[in-house]
């Protein structure tokens, strides 16, 4: 006595008739012809083992034969029950099909006429066999008036039982569950589904978006296997249903990686960790992991958008059901027979948005009189309405410029060019518009490169988004920019091509600027704005790496900078770019320290664009007086002297030492000592035991006027940006002491800081770093010699490298420290002991020498 309409619901394969279990059906599980109930197990074990083991059988078959092999053993355990009594599948297992290591979720349902004890042995009789197997087991006894009781107090028992499933015993009796389980939650769905939405929500909020998530929840994150069990309640619920297409393919792909997760580990878990993606993506036969997260990525993000239309449809349906129901009803006809819409829906004006786009009942919707097969701009005009107003794109919309619309020539013309300028432009409007037409495929008819970085994993975690998401995000980050430059079409489209290369092998940089050169020339722009884009391609991360890694007193760092950049227009849209890039990466990304360290940059190669030499003006800088004075006490004293000045805290910034957040508040530690070796490791491991974060380095060697004893007194002065990680600065005293034995051996630096590494060291996830790598930079000056370290972040970082610097005997002019996420990217400016920049040969040797120690 099923009922026919609740069971059709959001992308849901036909249930599987109890006792059907496809190729497993030969195994007498449930007790055959002249045997009786297995009682211990035994046969069901074994049955299951072959059926999980059968390699011709997987995903949806594997599943539904699961759970028939499952009703048949848990039939025959039921056996000889006393009448009145039914034993009923819900939740997941009710669904029909049950994955490896599923909890099997069961009601034992009893009319009340079976005594207390009768019921207690029967029960026993089923749940004790599933423990003993070490099957997990969810479940209850209860009669129909308590099972309605649970489901009013509780909207997941509500959930479990709208798909109810016979098992065993009275068939009439969980008919009678399922009609008035159903029958409820239609005649509650106003005051139940507004409860299911905020449900959702906070799932949400404690479990994040799975599309973007390395390590996914597979069932619990936002477009994950909850969601679709709330697909099919609003199914149930006969107000609204979810967009048919792809979700059925995308639910089975979620389940078949559950599968795949739950036998690699033999664990019954639904997240999908990094150390087990390499195993599931192999049992699945596909490449790697990249690949399983982007197919994992993709049914997510079917899921999310069907979520979203679901729940617009179910808002739209309760508001039009506002007042009496006979008033509603009159409405919702008038309103369907004036619009050609469907029964219940309100009758509203039409209110004009563009040519053939119009508002309607809250979405951007096509007008009557447009016409999308004769119109190929339609699309992109219609999306810059619905972003510019703020409305989503009505589904039907969508659907049908997706089947009608012919494709753009080559090169766009100019209005379709004005109009996706105009959809990049509408700032955090843009991407649920954006997300629309990408579900339907315009995305990728009208940008074929698109295709390539669509849910493309990001495996820094420094990055919030996949790869097409981060550029969208990119797009409205410099939306908000868009009033700094003279060219907001260039950043905006800049903006939303800057990473398309990492759909390619190699540098996305190199790629993308190729890329970028052919989507701005079938987009329409000229020859003089495809360069220009192809250059925002080609150095979006010119600007932060330089400032945050090289010395911008070197004026041939500020000359490689203007060269590279070519223009005053570009330098200007690649700051907005480089600003709009970091903050829609993550907080990791920026703070007001890089801001800073950028814009200073920019002002200094806006001079030498200007026509203004690039001085060096580290060889012109004289001593501070707080310089002088801390350099003369240092020669008098003949020990070191520090001096703390607390700068003010900036916003959200990355933490070195691997530990991030809100960005601490900072101090300039001015460091002077008379000349020796070991100074660098020694006051870099300090800091680290004190738990400072490195921003910045620069150590010069200091000449005092006049003499001492016929000597020309020299002094170290290192001055370092650092920020305290918990908002507390040590005492400079403390710090002294702690850099005196540091320096003289007596601290045991190098134990110390092992230990604490040791207990910073984060939870093994399987996943190895990449190898530290040390590499000679050319050209980037003509003082000295750069050398770059990159390398996974950890305390003592700097003491390692430094030492590494010691005893390779060279001199560290200036260290500039940067750190996205765990990974540390630190360049030194070091030379000879003359003060000269190394040989070719003495530089690579060096480098070696760096990764050696590193390793």
């Amino acid at each position: 006595m099923r009922d026919a309409a609740a069971a059709r619901t959001a992308g849901a394969p036909d249930e599987v008739p109890p006792g059907e279990v496809g190729p497993a059906a030969e195994t007498p599980a449930g007790g055959g012809p002249g045997q009786g109930p297995d009682r211990t197990g035994e046969g069901y074990a074994a049955a299951r083992v072959r059926l999980l083991r059968d390699t011709e059988l997987s995903g949806p078959d594997r599943r539904r034969a699961l759970a028939g092999l499952t009703d048949r053993w848990l039939a025959g355990l039921f056996a000889a029950a006393p009448g009145g009594t039914a034993l009923v599948a819900v939740g997941g297992y009710g669904h029909g099909e049950l994955s490896p290591r599923s909890d099997l979720d069961l009601l034992l349902l009893h009319d009340g006429s079976t005594d207390a004890a009768a019921l207690a042995a029967l029960a026993d009789r089923v749940w004790y066999p599933v423990w003993d197997l070490g099957l997990a087991l969810d479940h209850s006894v209860r009669t129909l008036a308590e099972a309605r009781t649970a489901a009013s107090d509780d909207l997941k028992v509500q959930l479990g039982l709208l798909e109810a499933r016979h098992v065993a015993g009275d068939e009439g009796l969980t008919a009678e569950l399922r009609t008035a389980a159903l029958a409820r939650w239609r005649a509650e769905a106003r005051t139940r589904l507004p409860e299911l939405r905020e449900y959702a929500a906070e799932r949400d909020r404690r479990h994040g978006e799975l599309r973007f998530l390395l390590e996914p929840d597979l069932k619990e994150a936002r477009g994950g296997l909850r969601d679709l069990t709330a697909l099919r309640a609003v199914a149930a619920s006969w107000l609204a249903d979810a967009p048919r297409e792809g979700l059925a393919q995308a639910r089975d792909t979620l389940l078949d990686v559950r599968d795949a997760l739950h036998l690699t580990t033999g664990r019954a878990t639904d997240r999908l960790a990094l150390q087990d993606q390499d195993q599931v993506a192999s049992a699945l036969g596909l490449l790697d992991s990249d690949t399983l997260l982007r197919r994992v990525y993709e049914a997510a993000g079917a899921v999310s958008y069907a979520h979203e239309v679901t729940w617009r449809e179910v808002e739209r349906v309760l508001r039009a059901r506002t007042g009496s129901p006979r008033g509603a009803r009159l409405r919702g006809l008038l309103g369907a027979r004036r619009s050609g819409g469907r029964p219940g829906a309100p009758a509203q004006e039409r209110t004009p948005l563009a040519e053939g786009v119009v508002e309607h009942e809250g979405e951007a919707a096509l007008a009557l009189h447009a016409r999308p097969d004769r119109d190929p701009v339609l699309p992109l005009r219609a999306a810059a309405a619905a972003a510019q107003a703020g409305l989503p794109l009505a589904l039907p919309a969508v659907r049908k410029l997706a089947r009608t619309a012919p494709d753009l020539p080559v090169p766009w013309p100019a209005e379709a060019r004005e109009e996706f300028v105009t959809l990049l432009g509408a700032g955090e409007a843009t991407v649920p518009v954006w997300e629309a037409m990408d579900a339907a495929g315009l995305i990728t008819r009208l940008l074929p490169d698109w295709e390539r970085v669509r849910c493309r994993p990001q495996r820094n975690p420094v990055h919030r988004y996949t790869v097409d998401r981060h550029l969208v995000e990119t797009a409205v980050r410099a939306a908000a920019l868009t009033r700094r430059v003279h060219r907001p079409d260039l950043l905006l489209t800049g903006a939303l091509l800057h990473d398309i290369g990492k759909g390619w092998p190699g540098d996305h940089s190199v790629t993308g600027e190729t890329i970028t050169r052919d989507l701005a020339a079938r987009i329409g722009f000229d020859a003089a704005d495809t360069r220009t884009l192809a250059t925002l391609v080609r150095h979006h991360l010119l600007l932060v790496e330089t400032a945050t890694r090289r010395n911008l007193d070197d004026p041939a760092t500020v000359r490689s900078v203007a060269d590279a950049v070519g223009s005053p227009g570009t330098l200007e849209l690649l700051h907005a770019l480089t600003e709009a890039d970091a903050l829609a990466t993550g907080p990791a990304a920026w703070s007001s320290w890089r801001a800073a360290l950028v814009s200073d940059l920019v002002s200094r190669v806006a001079a030498v664009l200007a026509g203004e030499p690039a001085a060096d003006q580290a060889a012109d800088q004289e001593l501070t007086a707080e310089g002088e004075r801390l350099a003369m006490e240092a020669w008098r004293t003949g020990g070191p002297v520090l001096a703390l000045r607390t700068q003010k805290a900036g916003p959200p910034d990355a933490g070195r030492d691997g530990e991030h957040g809100p960005e601490p508040v900072g101090v300039e530690l001015s460091v002077a000592l008379p000349e020796q070796s070991g100074v660098l490791p020694a006051v870099a491991g300090v800091l680290a035991l004190h738990k400072l974060t490195v921003r910045a380095a620069d150590l010069r060697l200091a000449q005092l006027p006049g003499e001492v004893d016929g000597e020309t007194p020299r002094v170290l002065l290192l001055t370092w940006r650092v920020a305290a990680q918990y908002g507390s600065l040590p005492q400079a005293a403390r710090l002294r002491e702690d850099v005196v034995r540091a320096l003289d051996g007596s601290l045991g630096l190098a134990s110390r800081l092992a230990e604490r590494e040791a207990a910073y060291r984060p939870r093994r996830t399987g996943v190895k770093p990449p190898p530290p790598r040390a590499t000679v930079v050319p050209g980037d000056s003509a003082a000295a010699t750069v050398v770059e370290v990159r390398a996974q972040d950890a305390p003592g970082l700097l003491y390692r490298i430094g030492r590494a610097l010691e005893e390779a005997g060279v001199r560290v002019s200036s260290a500039h420290v940067s750190t996205l996420g765990a990974n540390a990217v630190d360049a030194f400016y070091v030379t000879d002991a003359a003060g000269a920049p190394l040989t070719d040969l003495a530089a690579a040797r060096l480098a070696q020498h760096i990764e050696t120690e590193l390793r």
